[in-house]
């Protein structure tokens, strides 16, 4: 069967979000969004249902900008959302994103609430001020208990085998204080009497929601309960060389119940090669980067954790250094005969105190005089630092002086740093070579940077950024040279600018840094746009190619060349402008393949690729079909194929679709060829009738468009079979435990929602007295809908729930219409409260004009138990049925309903109080029902 409906069925999208994992509770919070509650360690599983054509992309994220969270990657851009084992910091609020291009995307979201709960913790504390040799003698104490969980705890303590509660004993007070907002529950026993002691139980629950058990926790408080002291069994600081083994001994000296010990250091963790045993850390082989503080800690949960600590020292001599400085009371920088001259040198020690400094000069110990000045320390430099200040510079002077540093108590290498000292020392001098500025290179090459340093002895040079605040290439602010070079390798166009190289005014002369300037150009090819293009066209039509330079150096001796293949078209200079154009008159058979636009500068060449062909566009398949799976064969079904033809126009006229179908699994495909007649236009539903499906198999379809130049590109889905929601169609049935409630939904223009719930996660702290305790089926797993009519509801206000949309029509493809048929509509409903109002049920009909017809109501407390109603209906056109909830004079009165069905015939054994309307019209001819709902059906077959 073929058709083709001629009317623009593009649609923007549509989304919701239903669950399909292990969920506790799912619930519409009023005005905001929904609630997904799910315990720690189970899977989530969120599949977000879209409608819109073309078919949606769907895009799942965290925040609204990103996906932020651990996704598995494979499942942010599915329909479901799947995390397994979800934990704590996986609860947030999650986004799906569905977008075609028509509109604004369409986004909804749903919360996800993680429940845990954690084992409970108790602490002893005494009173401030009190504390004596004996800890509990006569004291006030409190016992706290905390455990980390969602939804807050709620705690219970026992003594012994008795639950303590607040008044039952005149010794014993129980609160919460009032800063911890719930985290918390103290239990304090005022002067301590000999029946105190005793074993405390803490019992923490969440009230067993999303099936959590409670926790407890136990401490025995007794007479020598006390907080724990500890010693440490060695010096305090610890100095040892490097590779030396060495231990760390920490006992306790008192607390009851017995402490338990651990090792810390700093703020970071143990070192790699240490080894833990009780109140025992050793460290093997330890080494420079092992010292630290370390602590040992003791903690029974009884007042403040013990905490001692040691510092270990290992010893380092590093980074030796030298510089020379001239006489300072003359305006030279150069060493000369009769003047004051200075070196010193710098070493880091640890420790500190050990460092000692011993200077040669040629080889032979040099001793301090009243010319050769030796200092150890210096006020103002750093510290490790020695001087030799040689005053009256005499040529008997000049020689090879030699600092030498080591530690006092040895194991460690000592350094030792040369300084010539002679007619040649002079201060450096900083040049950049000819032709070495400005340097010119392009991208991709490797380059040097070099700067000429003179003088004796030659400084080390530091090369940075001159004409920006930024990082070298390496990433740090300061780049080190012994010989003056810098060299860059693979260079790019980011790295072009001023580059400034400086002497150090270390292992040189302490003078003012001598400095240059080197300008770097980079040069690139261009970078064109576009890069990559298609271009469908019909045979004989005109269209134009055009290429763009967006950036390039040198950006004004550009030329640009186009072919077509290997074929020359055209060449040229660019003016003024930053593009070029290639137009085409007529599109002929040889006008078909890939042009391309090179422009070129002296680095090199941007390519523009344009790929011009006749192949249509896929067509896209239709997936919001109403009833597009039907069943009047027992042992195969028919599917309604459906689509249109992404820019029909673009190429020559569509003849025909290669329709090519397989079984899921298989490998044989079987094809045929649809003849279409005329021009498709753009929007056009095209219809071809899918027979003989073989249940419950599922089929892999490809459609192919087809021109006078050949195929087009495919497109492929998959058809899933999906049992009826009863065997001949006649009935709807829904009992509200899919979170879809069977495609019910939520009235706008009331005054608040119907609320999905089951009774094992309904909270009834605030209202005990009224609601079911189960569902219909007497199942507190089971879910049902009802009104929550506690604040901030009101006398009067109304909440509607509507049912989908039933069409009167044929019941299948080839079926014919009978007339005048009558239709049962039942459900169960819970009327307990004394504040119970009215439950109201009307019939809204498609054209109807005016007000919803009644056709059923009942007021006040009906009694705790589930009751049923049935009613005879009779539409003469697509209809809806709409339950309204009306909230009572106080907050007992909620009223659920549960078990809605819907089926040909007349109502057989209604309840004997059944309140009927006789209000409604009946027709002569009136279609039989078909009930099935466009939705219903898209959910079955996902």
């Amino acid at each position: 069967m073929f058709d083709v409906t001629q009317w623009d069925i593009s649609a923007s999208p549509s989304v919701r979000i239903i669950h399909l994992g292990h969920a506790c509770n799912v619930e519409e919070e009023r005005y905001t969004e929904r609630v997904y509650t799910i315990r720690e360690g189970e899977t989530l599983e969120l599949t977000c249902l879209v409608t819109g054509h073309p078919r949606p992309q769907i895009r799942w994220t965290k925040t609204a900008g990103s996906a932020s969270d651990r996704f598995q990657d494979s499942s942010v851009f599915n329909e479901t959302l799947r995390i397994s084992q979800i934990q704590r910091h996986q609860g947030g609020r999650y986004y799906c994103k569905a977008e075609n291009g028509l509109g604004s995307p369409a986004i909804k979201s749903i919360r996800v609430d993680v429940y845990y709960l954690d084992d409970p913790i108790i602490t002893v504390h005494q009173s401030i001020g009190e504390a004596k040799e004996q800890f509990y003698y006569e004291r006030t104490v409190f016992l706290r208990c905390a455990a980390n969980s969602n939804p807050p705890v709620r705690y219970s303590w026992r003594r012994g085998r008795e639950f303590l509660s607040q008044g039952s004993d005149k010794g014993v007070e129980i609160y919460e204080p009032f800063f911890t907002q719930g985290e918390t529950k103290i239990l304090k026993l005022k002067n301590l009497r000999p029946q105190d002691y005793a074993n405390y139980t803490c019992i923490a629950s969440v009230r067993n929601v999303c099936g959590i058990p409670d926790k407890s926790v136990l401490f025995r408080l007794t007479n020598r309960t006390a907080s724990p002291t500890i010693k440490l069994l060695v010096e305090d600081p610890i100095v040892a060389n490097p590779g030396q083994t060495v231990t760390l001994v920490c006992i306790t000296s008192g607390g009851e119940p017995t402490p338990t010990l651990t090792w810390v250091r700093n703020a970071e963790g143990l070192p790699k090669n240490s080894v833990l045993k009780g109140g025992t850390l050793t460290l093997r082989s330890i080494t420079v980067e092992d010292s630290g503080v370390f602590s040992c800690v003791a903690s029974n949960n009884v007042g403040n954790p013990a905490k001692k600590s040691t510092n270990i020292i290992v010893r380092a001599l590093k980074k030796g250094r030298f510089w020379i400085t001239p006489d300072p009371y003359h305006n030279d920088d150069n060493i000369q005969i009769g003047r004051e001259v200075k070196i010193s040198c710098q070493v880091e020690a640890m420790p500190p105190e050990e460092l000692q400094f011993s200077w040669l000069k040629n080889g032979r110990p040099l001793r301090s005089s009243e010319r050769m000045v030796i200092t150890q320390t210096d006020p103002d430099v750093a510290p490790g630092t020695t001087n030799l200040d040689i005053i009256d510079l005499k040529f008997t002077d000049f020689g090879t002086y030699t600092c030498m540093a080591s530690l006092k108590n040895g194991g460690i290498q000592e350094i030792s740093i040369d300084v010539n000292i002679s007619s040649t020392t002079v201060p450096p001098n900083l040049t950049v070579p000819r032709g070495k500025s400005p340097l010119v290179t392009q991208e991709g090459d490797t380059v040097d940077l070099q700067c000429l340093v003179s003088g004796k002895p030659k400084p080390i040079i530091l090369w940075s950024r001159a004409d920006k605040e930024a990082p070298m290439p390496d990433g740090s602010m300061q780049t080190e040279s012994y010989d003056g070079v810098l060299r860059f390798v693979n260079v790019s166009r980011e790295m072009s600018g001023s580059y400034r190289c400086q002497t150090s005014q270390y292992n040189g002369f302490n003078v003012k840094p001598r400095e240059a300037i080197i300008e770097l150009i980079v040069q690139y090819p261009p970078v064109v746009e576009p890069v990559y293009t298609e271009i469908r066209q019909a045979l004989g039509r005109a269209f134009s190619l055009t290429c763009s330079v967006l950036r390039a150096h040198p950006s004004r001796v550009l030329k640009y060349e186009w072919k077509l293949g290997t074929r020359l078209l055209t060449v040229g200079q660019f003016d003024t402008r930053d593009e070029t154009e290639y137009h085409v008159r007529a599109l002929n058979r040889e006008g078909f393949g890939e042009y391309t636009c090179d422009i070129t500068n002296e680095a090199g060449a941007g390519r523009c690729t344009f790929l011009v062909t006749g192949k249509a566009y896929p067509p896209e398949f239709y997936y919001d079909t109403y009833t597009a799976l039907w069943q009047n064969k027992p042992r195969v079904y028919g599917f309604k194929l459906q689509w249109t033809q992404m820019n029909p126009n673009a190429v020559d006229r569509i003849m025909a679709y290669r329709l090519g179908i397989k079984q899921t699994g298989q490998q044989r495909w079987w094809e045929q060829d649809i003849t279409m007649d005329g021009v498709i236009q753009k929007g056009e539903l095209i219809t071809y009738n899918l027979t003989e499906l073989i249940k419950p198999e599922s089929y892999q379809v490809r459609l192919t468009p087809i021109t006078r130049l050949g195929e087009g590109d495919s497109a492929e889905r998959i058809i899933r079979y999906s049992a009826p929601v009863n065997p001949h169609w006649s009935k709807f049935h829904c009992s509200f435990d899919d979170e879809a409630i069977c495609m019910f939904t939520q009235e706008k223009t009331d005054n608040f929602d119907w609320t999905r719930h089951s009774a094992a996660t309904r909270d009834t702290k605030y209202t005990p007295n009224t609601g079911p305790s189960s569902d219909f089926a007497g199942s507190k797993q089971g879910f049902y809908m009802y009104i929550e009519t506690s604040r901030p509801r009101v006398e009067g206000d109304k909440a509607q729930l509507l049912s989908p949309s039933f069409n009167v029509a044929p019941k299948n493809p080839y079926g014919t219409v009978t007339a005048n048929p009558t239709y049962c509509f039942s459900f169960y409903y819970h009327m307990y409260g004394k504040h119970i109002g009215m439950l109201n049920i009307y019939l809204r009909q498609k054209g109807q004009t005016g007000p919803d017809s009644s056709i059923w109501t009942l007021k006040g407390n009906q009694g705790d138990r589930w009751k049923q109603a049935k009613v005879n209906i009779h539409p003469t056109s697509s209809f809806q049925i709409v339950l309204e909830g009306v909230r009572g004079p106080g907050i007992e009165g909620d009223i659920a309903i549960d078990n809605v069905d819907i089926e040909e015939g007349e109502c057989q054994n209604p309840p004997p109080n059944n309140l009927m309307s006789s209000a409604l019209p009946v027709s002569k001819h009136i279609w039989p029902l078909c009930l099935t709902m466009l939705l219903v059906l898209f959910s079955c077959r996902r």
